[in-house]
């Protein structure tokens, strides 16, 4: 009896505070402050500057550049240099990189390609002859030319502020010492060693022990050390002219391959002008062709016709709206989407609203199409950082190996593994991304910036591969039409629709099949069933995002950072 009166006099107490106060009563009806239905947290705000990676350590990294005077594009610069040391599960100097920036002096956007082209000395042929219908995904076969340090030092050229030994002194430091694997990056890796461990110098590299490094456990690199101190000194030309580049070229003849010390001092990156649709007075943009941007702004457009909002998040109607615009949308994708240098490609028609009217029309709200073509025309793994300085100015950056950690071709010494993404060319003759020579792969990887009435709104990305553009739709959905800030929109559950087997979700021909996060009604899943989907079950791979949002009227930056990856946001 004495007990029962003292919870009630303590539950009378809350009670009290909760009026007296506003203090909300503990537990009350399992509440969180957010109120969403789906675990989340608050997001991180900062007047001075703000940084958002997969990992904390590089995080914090950037965070130390903005504090010494760097801008956002030196931060970004070392934040992704760390990045391919603590996470070369998704990216490293052997890759490639996109990047949007908002430069705050002239209040615009400036884009840059910096994605590699096949090697000059592999054709078509050569495939023929060994008999592939595909080009393999590990190995010298799918290798091209890394674009990343190349892009490095275009960024840093036109908007960075300090020196470049200042910017990778925190990578080298990390890779010379140390540093501990944390837990989903060393899920990863072991994925990674069962794929391509086979190579000798990644089990020399990346095996110590020979086994993945284990969570917790102090990886270093002083291969990958030597690498960045060689670019710090001596800039790009130590990559890719000079001794590294025939390090390289030995090696890959060794292994069996193409790239050439010719194919790196050929290389060059390319600023291209952002493409944009307006999304519900919302500027949203992407990168044009040869990445998959602008099925994003497709999707938006075909949306953009449905009443989101009165559907409600995570309803049938919802995500069935949604699907079938991508259904449409990746149609376009599997056909148009390449080297703009080796096909004219109809970008503004097909991110144009007439388009989109057209392409709406073939949509059935009661059913799932099984095949869509693609539109009549006149004419993965990853790493997604952003960060923003105290000047206003803004960068979205994405950089990848493909497939995880690449190719498993690591060249002597150099503590890097390059990239497959050559496996994205298509071995049919006549196609838009047919394998050439010089030629640019179709690309997955893609940064994404959001203006509003001229000012910035949101820099974002999220990685995944072919779902990328998918997850980029979903979270200026979540945001826009559903109103939710940026922690909750990365957060909320999601939805993959794959439309074959293939890894970047070609042809369709069976209707594909829709994956849904936990989180979903069942309700909602069965009558998305009603209407003809086909609803699989997936582990993983449903992205991972990072996003800065920016309020110019109290000049405060907002981040979040899933739960997804190991990362965070953080700001000062």
């Amino acid at each position: 009896m004495t007990i029962q009166l003292h919870r009630l006099s303590v539950f009378l107490f809350l009670a009290f505070l909760a009026v007296v106060w506003g203090f909300p009563l503990l537990g009350a009806a399992g509440d969180r402050i957010t109120g969403r239905s789906f675990a989340t947290r608050s997001e991180v705000l900062g007047q001075n500057g703000m940084a958002a990676t997969s990992q904390p350590l590089a995080t914090q990294v950037a965070i130390d550049i903005l504090k010494r005077g760097g801008s956002a594009v030196d931060a970004a610069i070392a934040a992704n240099a760390v990045l391919g040391l603590v996470e070369p599960t998704g990216c490293g100097i052997g890759g490639d990189l996109f990047a949007i920036v908002w430069d705050a002096k002239t209040r615009k956007l400036y884009g840059l390609n910096a994605s590699g082209r096949s090697p000059a000395r592999l054709t078509l042929d050569h495939f023929r002859r060994k008999g592939l219908s595909k080009i393999p995904p590990f190995g010298p076969l799918p290798v091209t030319v890394p674009g990343t340090v190349d892009g490095w030092f275009e960024l840093h050229g036109r908007f960075g502020k300090l020196p470049m030994d200042k910017i990778l002194e925190p990578a080298i430091n990390y890779a010379r010492s140390g540093f501990p694997v944390t837990e989903l990056i060393a899920f990863y890796w072991e994925l990674n060693v069962r794929r391509i461990g086979k190579y000798r110098n990644f089990r020399r590299t990346f095996m110590p022990g020979g086994r993945a490094p284990k969570k917790g456990e102090v990886f270093k690199n002083p291969d990958l050390a030597r690498t960045y101190q060689a670019i710090a000194r001596r800039g790009r030309k130590a990559f890719y002219r000079g001794d590294m580049a025939r390090t390289i070229d030995r090696y890959m003849r060794r292994m069996g391959g193409f790239l050439s010390a010719e194919d790196l001092a050929a290389h060059h990156s390319t600023w291209v002008d952002p493409v944009v649709t307006r999304y519900r007075g919302y500027d949203v943009w992407e990168l044009p062709p040869n990445g998959q941007g602008i099925a994003a702004l497709q999707i938006l457009n075909v949306l953009e016709g449905y009443d989101l909002r009165a559907m409600g998040f995570g309803s049938a109607e919802h995500i069935h709206a949604f699907v079938e615009a991508k259904k449409l949308a990746f149609a376009d994708r599997a056909r148009y989407y390449a080297d703009p240098d080796f096909n004219k490609i109809p970008v503004k028609t097909l991110i144009s609203k007439a388009y989109a009217a057209k392409r709406r029309k073939l949509i059935d709200r009661n059913r799932a199409a099984r095949s869509v073509p693609a539109g009549k025309l006149a004419s993965g793994d990853t790493i997604y950082l952003t960060v923003a300085d105290r000047a206003g100015n803004m960068v979205s950056l994405i950089q990848s190996n493909y497939r995880g950690m690449g190719s498993g071709m690591v060249p002597d010494g150099l503590g890097f593994v390059l990239q497959d993404r050559g496996e994205l060319f298509d071995l049919r003759p006549g196609h838009f991304n047919s394998y050439a020579p010089k030629k640019r792969p179709f690309h997955t990887i893609i940064p994404a910036f959001v203006t509003r009435r001229g000012v910035p709104f949101l820099s974002f990305g999220v990685m995944g591969g072919a779902t990328q553009p998918q997850m980029h739709v979903q979270i200026i959905v979540n945001v826009i039409d559903f109103g939710m800030n940026l922690q909750e929109a990365g957060d909320a559950p999601r939805i993959v629709h794959f439309g074959s087997s293939q890894p970047t979700g070609e042809e369709m021909t069976d209707g594909g099949t829709v994956y849904l996060e936990s989180g979903f009604a069942p309700d909602a899943v069965r009558e998305l069933v009603r209407k003809g989907h086909r609803i699989g079950r997936r582990s993983g791979g449903f992205g991972g995002y990072q996003a800065i949002g920016y309020d110019p009227v109290r000049r405060v930056y907002s981040g979040a950072s899933e739960s997804r990856k190991d990362g965070h946001a953080a700001g000062y």
